[in-house]
C-alpha cells in the first residue's frame, strides 16, 4: 500500500520552510481531533456525521499524497451515506498510517 509523504506539502510551500512547518503543525493539531470525532461517530453508528468527518479527512489524505487512499475514503464516504460500513477497516488503516507518519515528523 502507498505511504504518506510530503510531496504535495513541499510543492505547496515551495522553498518557504516556515510555511511548510505551519501546514504540518496545523495538520498535527487537527488530525487527532478529527480522528477522535470519527471514532465516536462510527461507534455510535451516526453515519451522516461519520460521512461528513470522512469527507474532511479526505482532504488530509490527499495532502499526504495518498491518491489510492483518497479513492478508498471517497467510496467509504459514499458507503456511509448508504448506512454501510464497507471499507471501514481499509479506511482506518489509512488513518493509522497518517498518524504514524505525523508522529515521526
Amino acid at each position: 500500500m502507498e505511504l504518506p509523504n510530503l510531496t504535495y506539502i513541499n510543492e505547496l510551500s515551495g522553498n518557504d520552510d516556515s510555511f511548510k512547518e505551519k501546514i504540518i503543525a496545523i495538520i498535527k493539531n487537527e488530525l487527532p481531533e478529527e480522528i477522535k470525532n470519527y471514532q465516536n461517530a462510527i461507534k455510535n453508528s451516526d453515519y451522516v456525521v461519520t460521512a461528513g468527518i470522512v469527507h474532511k479527512l479526505k482532504h488530509k489524505i490527499s495532502i499526504f499524497g495518498l491518491e489510492k487512499s483518497y479513492y478508498i475514503a471517497k467510496e467509504f464516504e459514499d458507503n456511509l451515506k448508504s448506512e454501510s460500513t464497507d471499507l471501514q477497516p481499509e479506511f482506518e488503516e489509512i488513518l493509522n498510517k497518517m498518524q504514524n507518519f505525523l508522529y515521526n515528523l
